[in-house]
């Protein structure tokens, strides 16, 4: 099922909710969002209805939130879209969905933060308060949370494919901040529980400063330094000090290495997406580029 193949309304949205949950039914349906794996439709003022209409792996991504975030998000400092319900598939729709929290902010690709110091603090402390030793059985990342070696392949394209459409001033200086996390040390401590999608589309600001994070659906146990990447993506210049500062434990520089990697692919991708969408490409949105690019050139000034 494509985004082509299969018509979201909020009349489906309502038949969903009275079919399924009908204590739920009387609440008014609007859009909120069309993300990536999900549209995302507000129930009332209080609740939203998440329904997968992409990628097939959202299905599963939406299950193992449902059975994985609940246990997280009371010791998370910062306001995360915390699942209430799970609709299954039927007849009306094929796919299982799930009704949560509804989280207020604007997205930071949207509206970046502006209160620089604030938000260093805001996403070290949660990052801090997410990053505990995963349980025995906890989920993996597909991609996410391993060695950066894994993903050899994929920067290489990445990189070969922004370079060819001239978004990349610098190749070599590109490479050479990836070379660097790649030959780092790896993680030595136990898989720590991770977003794994800290990209600013997911992270939800208000009055210059972060105010909640959303779309937990990559959530796994691995290496702390993929969710470390995000300071590069979300924070303004000169704040990554200020946010090492206050992520506790300190992370060691094999770490910061691997989060500047991490990153530097982050950015990469998000240039990509970005130039799809100014020129009107499928899968492209168009403020994804800004922040990546920022972010390059952040990434680039650390060299030497």
């Amino acid at each position: 099922m494509t985004h082509a193949e299969f018509e979201i309304t909020a009349e489906l949205v309502g038949e969903l909710v009275r079919d399924q949950h009908p204590d739920l039914a009387d609440r008014p349906v609007r859009l909120g969002a069309r993300g990536w794996d999900n549209q995302l439709w507000r129930l009332g003022d209080d609740l939203a209805v998440r329904l997968p209409w992409a990628t097939g792996s959202a299905d599963a991504l939406l299950r193992k939130e449902h059975a994985w975030l609940p246990t997280l998000a009371p010791h998370l400092p910062l306001p995360v879209p915390v699942p209430q319900r799970l609709g299954e598939p039927s007849a009306r729709f094929p796919r299982p969905w799930l009704i949560t929290t509804w989280v207020p902010g604007a997205p930071a690709d949207q509206t970046p933060v502006t209160r620089a110091a604030d938000a260093a603090t805001s996403l070290a402390t949660f990052l801090t308060a997410l990053h505990r030793p995963a349980p025995d059985g906890a989920p993996t990342g597909r991609d996410r949370g391993g060695p950066l070696a894994d993903r050899a392949g994929q920067f290489a394209r990445g990189l070969t494919a922004a370079t060819e459409l001239g978004l990349i001033p610098d190749p070599d200086a590109v490479r050479t901040v990836w070379h660097d996390a790649v030959t780092a040390p790896p993680w030595a401590g136990p898989p720590l529980w991770l977003h794994a999608d800290l990209h600013p589309a997911n992270v939800l600001t208000a009055d210059g400063t972060i105010c909640g994070v959303i779309d937990f659906g990559d959530l796994c146990a691995g290496d702390p330094a993929y969710d470390l990447a995000a300071a590069w993506l979300l924070l303004p210049d000169d704040t990554i000090e200020h946010f090492y500062a206050a992520y506790r434990p300190a992370p060691d520089t094999a770490t910061m290495r691997r989060a500047r990697g991490c990153a530097m692919a982050r950015a990469l991708s998000g240039i990509l997406i970005g130039d799809a969408g100014v020129h009107g490409r499928p899968g492209g949105k168009p403020t994804w580029g800004p922040p990546a690019h920022a972010a390059l050139h952040r990434l680039v000034a650390t060299i030497g």
